[in-house]
């Protein structure tokens, strides 16, 4: 495995991670709804093509099988092709964006419970709680810190 920072955001890299994006949000959100994770996609490639940082894992052959995203000290996204999960590929671009990029903070939904016990694995405690997501949506949100 390969750890980039993406220099150019061609429409064809932010395709392929958007399905990496897709994938995994279908894999691990299952509090939300297909209209919801459509309705959320549509934002997704904006985001992608504004974060300061887009750094993305590929396999041996070029092939992207995650990718974090960071501002500042905050980690924005982090996201992994389903078959991916459990092979230190999440913990590894993380270590990568601490050390590259010093992130401190990361937002979670409180009811993926997968991704809040892999950020407290990494270190990170909660220091906020919302009742709802940043759209008002139904959906609370975990602030954490390193």
């Amino acid at each position: 495995m390969r750890i980039i920072e993406l220099e150019s955001r061609t429409q064809e890299k932010l395709d392929r991670l958007l399905e990496i994006w897709e994938r995994s949000v279908r894999a691990t959100h299952s509090f939300l709804s297909g209209g919801e994770v459509e309705a959320i996609k549509a934002y997704v490639p904006q985001a992608m093509g504004e974060v300061p940082h887009l750094v993305v894992a590929e396999d041996e052959g070029g092939d992207p099988a995650g990718f974090l995203g960071a501002g500042g000290r905050r980690l924005e996204m982090l996201f992994l092709l389903p078959e991916a999960r459990g092979k230190g590929l999440g913990r590894a671009l993380l270590q990568y964006g601490v050390e590259r990029y010093d992130l401190r903070e990361v937002t979670v939904n409180e009811q993926n419970l997968q991704a809040r016990g892999f950020y407290e694995r990494m270190g990170f405690q909660v220091y906020r709680r919302t009742e709802t997501d940043e759209q008002g949506g139904p959906y609370p949100l975990l602030y954490m810190r390193l």
